[in-house]
């Protein structure tokens, strides 16, 4: 028993490091942005309003909701002027103005914090208007510097599902980095998760409707441990190494839970286990794990899902828009 753990151990860490991700060389142990926000202290500190400012670290998206809709515009506007960089990132707070705070970093941007590798989320389409709305949730390797492949998907999706819904490229976790740890194990997508359910309830907060989650690779373990906390309609893995869960019932969730993986793709070398920690478990496509799985026979590579012309896109549109 002891060889076979050995073993097992082995092949994943194996499979995971060499398999083929974006990086190169080995990288070391990443670590997500902590402590509050620049300008926080400023914010807790302003007292113009007669009354406290909600405290980013503590206050629920449903209770910084409620502070802005008790503002009058001048004052939501003096407070975008004098505290961008919370307000920008304010999950809770009214989509337009959390667009005028982060205006400096580009257009439509949700969220966008600049410390560490940074993170950043943007918006393509109309999302106060949408009758739908997708998050696209990325793998290892992407952060500020390397967010347009992920901007580029959401771009693609959006354009495929029409107008009536709106796309969030959602890079506001730390995802892992070149070849290492990070990428066999579960911690960096706990955190994502964490980070991922309290986007999706400013989403709600904010009076928009139930997102459908598109997740990539190591961005379907942040889906699979946020499963449960979120109010999701759709969750969609591709190209995934497990969800951290043996089946669709144990993610603990309500939305319909689709999957899809070429045979191109390298991630069908990594096994489907989790043992002390390694590996992310269950194969989403397998029969036995219990989602839709979708058609991928013509997808050419692990980062090619959302290529225009091929059938996961077209599926994935279906989705988004509520038609599938």
């Amino acid at each position: 028993m002891r060889r076979f753990r050995t073993l097992l151990t082995t092949a994943v860490l194996t499979t995971l490091l060499v398999g083929g991700t974006a990086g190169g060389a080995s990288a070391s142990s990443e670590s997500a942005p902590s402590g509050p926000l620049p300008g926080t202290a400023a914010w807790l500190a302003d007292d113009s309003l007669g009354r406290e400012l909600p405290d980013p670290a503590t206050a629920t998206p449903s209770e910084v909701a409620a502070f802005f809709a008790g503002l009058t515009r001048a004052q939501g506007q003096r407070l975008v002027e004098d505290h961008p960089t919370v307000v920008g990132n304010l999950d809770g707070a009214p989509v337009k103005l959390r667009y005028e705070a982060n205006a400096p970093a580009g257009d439509q941007v949700l969220a966008y914090d600049a410390r560490g590798r940074g993170l950043i989320a943007q918006v393509v389409g109309d999302l106060e208007s949408a009758a739908h709305v997708s998050v696209v949730v990325p793998g290892s390797d992407i952060d500020i510097s390397r967010f347009d492949r992920t901007a580029e998907r959401a771009a693609d999706l959006q354009e495929e599902a029409g107008d009536d819904t709106a796309v969030i490229a959602w890079a506001g976790y730390t995802t892992p980095s070149g070849i290492g740890l990070d990428l066999a194990t579960g911690r960096l997508a706990e955190a994502g998760a964490e980070r991922l359910v309290r986007f999706t309830e400013g989403l709600d907060a904010a009076g928009l409707p139930d997102p459908a989650l598109f997740c990539h690779s190591y961005g379907s373990v942040v889906c699979g441990l946020a499963a449960a906390g979120t109010d999701a309609s759709d969750i969609v893995v591709m190209g995934s190494p497990g969800m951290r869960a043996d089946s669709v019932t144990a993610l603990g969730t309500d939305a319909h839970v689709w999957a899809a993986k070429s045979p191109a793709d390298w991630i069908d070398r990594v096994p489907n286990v989790e043992f002390l920690g390694l590996g992310h478990g269950a194969d989403p496509t397998s029969p036995g794990f219990g989602a839709s799985v979708l058609p991928a026979d013509d997808v050419p590579a692990h980062d090619e899902y959302f290529t225009p012309g091929t059938s996961t896109l077209t599926a994935f549109a279906a989705i988004a828009d509520g038609g599938l």
